[in-house]
C-alpha cells in the first residue's frame, strides 16, 4: 500500500447529511470520487436527485433518502436504507444544518430549538444510528464551525450555541466508541466557504470578516472536503476526538 493509497476509500459506503446544496455537494463528490459509494440525506428531494446525477458521473453508486435530521426516526430509516441498498455502513458525515441571525432579546423558543433540533440533536440521532450498524474502522465526521469556537460578530447564539455542543458531542463519542467499538468520531469546524448560509449574511460582511483571516480569502469547499476525506480516511486513522478548524488562520488571528 502506497501513502496515497491512504486516502482512498474504494467500495467504501458513505451518508453525506444535507446533501441537497452546498457544503454537503463537494463532500457527496469528493467521498465518490475517493472511491465510495454515497446514500445522500436531505429534505429537498428534488435538490438531492439533482446532486445524485451529478455524482453518479463519477462512476459510483448514489442513493437518495429524504430526510430531516430532526426526526430520530426518519435518521433511523436512511440508514435502515443505506444498508438494504448497499449492505453497510463506513462513513457519516454529519452536514445537515441550518442557522438563524437573531438578536437574543428577540429569539423566539421555536426559533432556538429549530436550530439545536437539526444542527445538534440530529448529529445525535444520525451518529446514534450509524453507531448501531458500523463496523471497526468506520468514522463519524460531524460538521460544527469557527462559531463554535470564537464568534462572528453576528447574533447566531443558537447556531453558536448548537456548534459548541458537537464539540462536546464529538469527544463523547470518540470516547465512548473509539477503544470499543473501533469507531472514530472527529469534528471540522469550517471557517468562511460559500454556502447558502454565506448567501444571507448583510451585505459587506463577508468583506469585514476577511480582514480577520490571515489567509485573506474565503475556503473552497473542495479544501473542506478534501479534510473530511482525510478524517474519514485510512490516512487519519490516529485521529479521534478532535476539533479541527479548516479556517484560513481565523481562530488564530
Amino acid at each position: 500500500m502506497t501513502l496515497m493509497d491512504l486516502f482512498r476509500l474504494d467500495d467504501k459506503v458513505v451518508i453525506v447529511t444535507g446533501a441537497s446544496s452546498g457544503l454537503g455537494v463537494a463532500f457527496a463528490h469528493a467521498f465518490a470520487e475517493a472511491g465510495a459509494d454515497v446514500v445522500l440525506g436531505a429534505r429537498r428531494v428534488e435538490k438531492l436527485e439533482q446532486v445524485a446525477e451529478s455524482v453518479r458521473s463519477t462512476g459510483r453508486r448514489v442513493h437518495t433518502v429524504a430526510t430531516d435530521v430532526a426526526d430520530p426516526e426518519q435518521c433511523q430509516r436512511l440508514v435502515d436504507e443505506a444498508m438494504a441498498t448497499f449492505g453497510r455502513v463506513d462513513v457519516l458525515v454529519n452536514n445537515a444544518g441550518i442557522g438563524t441571525a437573531v438578536p437574543a432579546t428577540r429569539e423566539t423558543p421555536e426559533q432556538f430549538r429549530g436550530v439545536i433540533d437539526v444542527n445538534l440533536n440530529g448529529c445525535y440521532w444520525m451518529a446514534q444510528a450509524c453507531g448501531r450498524v458500523m463496523e471497526p474502522g468506520s468514522s463519524i465526521v460531524n460538521i460544527s464551525s469557527i462559531l463554535g469556537i470564537t464568534t462572528g460578530g453576528l447574533p447566531q447564539a443558537a447556531y453558536s450555541a448548537s456548534k459548541a455542543g458537537l464539540g462536546g458531542l464529538t469527544r463523547d463519542l470518540a470516547q465512548q466508541w473509539t477503544g470499543r467499538k473501533g469507531i472514530r468520531v472527529n469534528a471540522l469546524a469550517p471557517g468562511f466557504f460559500e454556502s447558502e448560509m454565506t448567501d444571507s449574511y448583510p451585505e459587506g460582511y463577508l468583506d469585514l470578516a476577511m480582514m480577520r483571516v490571515p489567509a485573506g480569502r474565503k475556503g473552497n469547499p473542495r479544501e473542506l472536503a478534501a479534510t473530511a476525506v482525510w478524517l474519514a480516511s485510512d490516512a487519519g486513522g490516529y485521529v479521534t476526538g478532535q476539533m479541527i478548524p479548516v479556517d484560513g488562520g481565523l481562530t488564530i488571528a
